[in-house]
């Protein structure tokens, strides 16, 4: 975990108190520092997923970052007084660190979806952002569980030199596949961003922004996939609630009541 970014605990995970900016900034430090570092999104369902399995939640909780990606992981920092907070969205932070001024000059690897879907996103990309460099793209076949590569295929990845390293595997898969293979891959960092892929392709619809501000996000997508998502968004969200309300009434300890960095400025 970065330690220059202030987090707090929402039932076991340490979450960092980012906004876009932020966390735009704090990309672009772990790419100058040219270390090996991997950040996982957290909405509400990487947070239940993690608190059922202690392997997955040791792997979230040894990214160097950890964004708030949901509306209610975001409510839930700015109760324990980080007001400056704000949702921090997979598809957002590219197309942040794509478009941005101070990101221009950074190498941009995409791995996942399919050759499809890859080559629909980076021509969106270069349509909007002329300047983008794409160091390189890969569409894995499909396996159920996170895999080590290929020595072909991290010599491709080694071999574009990127800056970072794009992973659209969908989660948990994609943060275990990050952990994983982060001793073999010569990126300063690598990113988890799901369905980002499909969405800024244009291949599955996003929701609009009044329902991702408002909490409701995930409503529509299990309206838009709900034989996929009914247990995600259904059993997960209820089990959710429950936790922190456990938590709340001392009916049972996940942590949540507790920061990781209890000497951080309040606001």
């Amino acid at each position: 975990m970065n330690n220059t970014v202030p987090t707090y605990n929402v039932l076991g995970v340490n979450v960092s108190a980012l906004n876009l900016d932020l966390a735009t900034a704090a990309v672009r430090d772990l790419v100058q520092a040219r270390g090996r570092d991997y950040i996982c999104v957290a909405p509400v369902s990487t947070i239940v997923d993690a608190r059922r399995d202690p392997a997955y939640r040791q792997v979230i909780n040894q990214a160097a970052l950890v964004t708030p990606d949901g509306i209610p992981v975001v409510w839930l920092g700015r109760q324990k007084g980080f007001q400056e907070m704000s949702r921090t969205y997979g598809p957002d932070l590219m197309m942040r660190l794509c478009a941005t001024e101070d990101s221009r000059g950074l190498r941009h690897f995409f791995y996942g979806g399919t050759t499809e879907v890859c080559d629909k996103l980076v021509q969106r990309l270069r349509g909007k952002f002329p300047e983008i460099i794409v160091a390189g793209t890969f569409a894995p076949a499909y396996t159920p569980k996170a895999e080590v590569l290929a020595a072909r295929v991290r010599d491709q990845i080694n071999a574009a030199r990127a800056d970072i390293l794009w992973v659209a595997l969908g989660s948990p898969k994609q943060d275990f596949w990050m952990a994983m293979n982060q001793p073999l891959l010569d990126v300063p960092v690598m990113i988890g961003v799901g369905a980002a892929f499909d969405f800024l392709a244009g291949v599955k619809p996003q929701a609009p922004r009044w329902m991702q501000r408002s909490g409701l996000e995930w409503l529509f997508r299990l309206c838009s996939e709900p034989r996929r998502l009914w247990k995600r968004y259904l059993i997960g969200n209820t089990l959710f609630v429950w936790w922190l309300l456990l938590d709340a009434l001392h009916l049972r300890s996940f942590g949540t009541r507790h920061s990781t960095l209890d000497t951080r400025d309040k606001p």
